[in-house]
């Protein structure tokens, strides 16, 4: 028998969400917290099967402040606050100021990342995702996934077909195999650039102020 009754309760309890029994899952952590109330551990475990087994955000939620509300700076429960609030708009204020948070106790260029594709998905802010992808990307100049956001944003919201061009340029670099890459660089070249590589002018620039 393990020396852990914590870890023999998470243990049990995934066992029973796995197979379905989502209800026996969550007994079976709630039992474990009546004696040892402050395991984050065991309490984040037991939001989650109750957020996406249950489906009951009220009481999910509620678990996931009562994580934050023992250790503050307890790093997976805040994101997996982020993870389910961020999939609705109605929560943006507060999934933004619970990225801001979690930026401070993990800067990492994952975070900056996912932070971005929030702000340009969510907020609608293209500036601001901007930012946070270009401080993704120092961080980790050599992670595809963070050039291919970037390029995204600047060919479909920023319309910066210049800095999209380098992008997909570096994307090429990194995935020379890559034939959509290669196809929408071409594409980019057709419709945005003229014989002399430079971004054509829109015919209504004079509008412009």
């Amino acid at each position: 028998m393990s020396s852990d009754p914590a870890f023999d309760a998470c243990s049990k309890a995934k066992r029973q969400y796995d197979s379905g029994n989502i209800e026996g899952a969550v007994n079976t952590l709630e039992d474990y917290l009546k004696t040892d109330p402050h395991n984050c551990k065991v309490r984040l475990q037991l939001a989650q099967h109750i957020l996406y087994g249950l489906k009951d955000e009220k009481y999910g939620l509620m678990q996931l402040d009562a994580v934050m509300d023992i250790d503050p700076d307890y790093v997976d429960g805040l994101k997996a606050q982020i993870s389910y609030l961020a999939e609705n708009k109605k929560y943006n204020k507060e999934t933004n100021e619970k990225f801001q948070r979690l930026l401070e106790l993990e800067p990492t260029s994952d975070i900056y990342n996912t932070y971005a594709r929030f702000l340009r998905n969510q907020m609608i802010d293209f500036p601001k995702a901007q930012e946070y992808y270009e401080k993704a990307i120092a961080m980790n100049p050599n992670k595809f996934e963070y050039h291919q956001n970037y390029a995204a944003l600047l060919l479909n919201d920023i319309k910066d077909y210049q800095k999209a061009k380098e992008e997909l340029e570096i994307l090429m670099e990194l995935k020379p195999g890559d034939w959509k890459i290669k196809d929408n660089y071409n594409r980019l070249l057709r419709e945005k650039f003229d014989k002399n590589g430079n971004v054509k002018k829109s015919r209504f620039s004079f509008l412009k102020r």
